[in-house]
């Protein structure tokens, strides 16, 4: 399953006929073959801006969705560069930039693109010519830069920052869109296991993978995980055979799996790995046999064969010798083929298995996600998910309901926003710590959001029994080391598993938050 993305077709709504075009995948081992290249007439464009591109890695661009981005917002650049001023890269200066700014943002709506985009590719662009100074291929950048005051975050200390003049303000707020949890739960439902309106199965539907699509769904929006950390995720992470009924669990993300190389811990939530186990003894086995009886692991490319048995957190290869977990990236993961006792190739380790039983892609998923969407809106339901929204959605709503337990507790200076940025210094903290976010500059855009439900917020400090956000309650109040439930301001527990029930684990001696949306 494929489809075209954002980065294509932005490629295509600048020059479609130019000569300059890109190649994803290059002759290489490892994240370097996922580094990609610019060609023009099938020759490197400029082996210098591929020299850039093959630092990136090295410059703390790890993941490969990333790199593959820097390689489409380049490829814009030279062909506009091209195509419209009669240059290469190296000779822009600041009047092609502005060019380029009035045809990617001031032309007609179809072409244009938003400002989230033009600030990614201006990002992009800095860094590029940032590197062409050092490198002494250019004397100057065509970008021009202004000092601003940059605002402390968390206890961090207030700083002077150099600014591209190029980048639009306010971009990251548009970029932000989460999903409210009574419209998730009609996409997961009507959408992804194609059921009526009324919960009942729609007839002739077909979806033979809308459980696992629906499952699949459920961890993004109960755990904060990337897309590509999610599909990453081996069948061994979540289910095994010492695990209590009943108990939530803590999963160690390894540091290359994740963006930016900064491992975390993330926690499961109890039904869900229920539900896992159930999706792997029924939907997954017959996958993994049809795996099998085709052959299917001859289609992966470069694949590596390991033992099912493992010491510790290293796998063994069948070849010889061991590997660490840690060290494995995604891509790599999904090349990881268990093998029985005697060699023989027996099934991915990846969780997510298509209907043959090979790993299925993360576009494979918003393609889904997008099906699943059309088939909601097809039925009058004004909805369009995609994977990344949910992993948005579980921020602001975990967010939205520590800082209702905060605000409780606190007395709040004149001024209620202000007073609401003086007391989440801690839940912020701990949504960036799950969420993965280098910087908490990032975390922050979530009180945007939150800040449009301030009355919500501003009732429960008034009311201390109550909740209204959701229309959940938190029960008793929270001592260190103790668990906080939120249930249903009518104090009817759910009646079914699509019914959510959050728990809040604080420990106010530590940094750590454990945070679970359970349906």
């Amino acid at each position: 399953m494929g489809g075209r993305g954002k980065d294509e077709q932005l490629v295509d709504s600048v020059i479609a006929a130019s000569s300059i075009t890109i190649q994803e995948r290059r002759s290489a081992d490892g994240l370097d073959a996922h580094v990609p290249m610019i060609l023009r007439d099938g020759a490197l464009y400029d082996p210098d801006v591929d020299r850039f591109l093959r630092d990136l890695p090295l410059n703390g661009v790890r993941s490969r969705h990333s790199l593959r981005a820097y390689g489409y917002d380049v490829l814009v650049w030279a062909r506009f560069l091209s195509e419209a001023c009669a240059k290469t890269i190296w000779q822009a200066d600041r009047h092609d930039v502005l060019a380029y700014h009035r045809v990617r943002r001031r032309t007609e709506v179809g072409q244009r693109i938003s400002a989230a985009s033009w600030n990614r590719a201006v990002a992009c662009l800095d860094r590029l010519y940032r590197w062409g100074v050092r490198e002494g291929l250019i004397a100057e950048a065509p970008f021009t830069h202004r000092s601003v005051w940059r605002q402390g975050y968390g206890g961090r200390r207030s700083q002077m920052a150099a600014r591209n003049d190029a980048y639009e303000p306010a971009a990251r707020r548009a970029d932000v869109s989460f999903v409210t949890l009574e419209d998730y739960r009609r996409f997961r439902d009507v959408g992804l296991k194609a059921l009526l309106p009324d919960g009942c199965a729609r007839p002739g539907a077909r979806d033979r993978t809308g459980i696992r699509n629906a499952l699949f769904s459920d961890l993004l929006v109960t755990t904060g995980l990337r897309l590509e950390e999610a599909s990453s995720l081996f069948a061994s992470d979540l289910v095994f055979a010492d695990h209590r009924a009943g108990r939530q669990v803590w999963l160690d993300l390894p540091d290359a799996q994740t963006k930016g190389d900064r491992g975390r811990q993330i926690l499961v939530p109890a039904r869900l790995l229920e539900q896992v186990r159930a999706y792997v003894d029924v939907e997954r086995a017959h996958a993994v046999t049809k795996f099998q009886r085709r052959s299917e692991w001859q289609s992966i490319d470069r694949p590596i064969f390991v033992h099912r048995e493992r010491h510790a957190a290293r796998l063994r290869l069948v070849d010889g010798g061991d590997i660490a977990l840690d060290l494995l990236d995604p891509e790599e993961r999904g090349r990881i083929i268990v093998c029985d006792s005697d060699g023989t190739p027996s099934e991915p380790a990846i969780l997510w298995l298509s209907e043959i039983g090979l790993p299925v892609q993360p576009n494979s998923w918003e393609v889904a996600f997008a099906r699943a969407s059309s088939r909601c809106r097809s039925l009058g339901f004004d909805i369009s998910i995609s994977p990344h929204q949910l992993r948005h959605t579980f921020a602001v709503h975990m967010l939205a309901m520590l800082i209702q337990h905060c605000l409780r507790d606190a007395a709040l200076p004149a001024g209620p926003m202000e007073g609401y940025r003086q007391v989440l210094g801690d839940p912020l903290q701990q949504v960036q710590r799950l969420l993965g976010h280098a910087s908490l500059t990032t975390t922050y855009i979530y009180l945007d959001h939150i800040a449009t439900r301030a009355d919500t917020v501003d009732a429960a400090v008034e009311e201390p029994g109550t909740a209204p956000l959701g229309g959940f309650a938190m029960t008793g109040r929270p001592r260190k080391g103790t668990s906080v439930r939120f249930v249903p301001a009518d104090g009817v527990a759910p009646a079914h598993a699509s019914d959510l029930v959050i728990g809040l684990r604080f420990n106010w001696t530590s940094p750590d938050l454990v945070e679970s949306f359970c349906h």
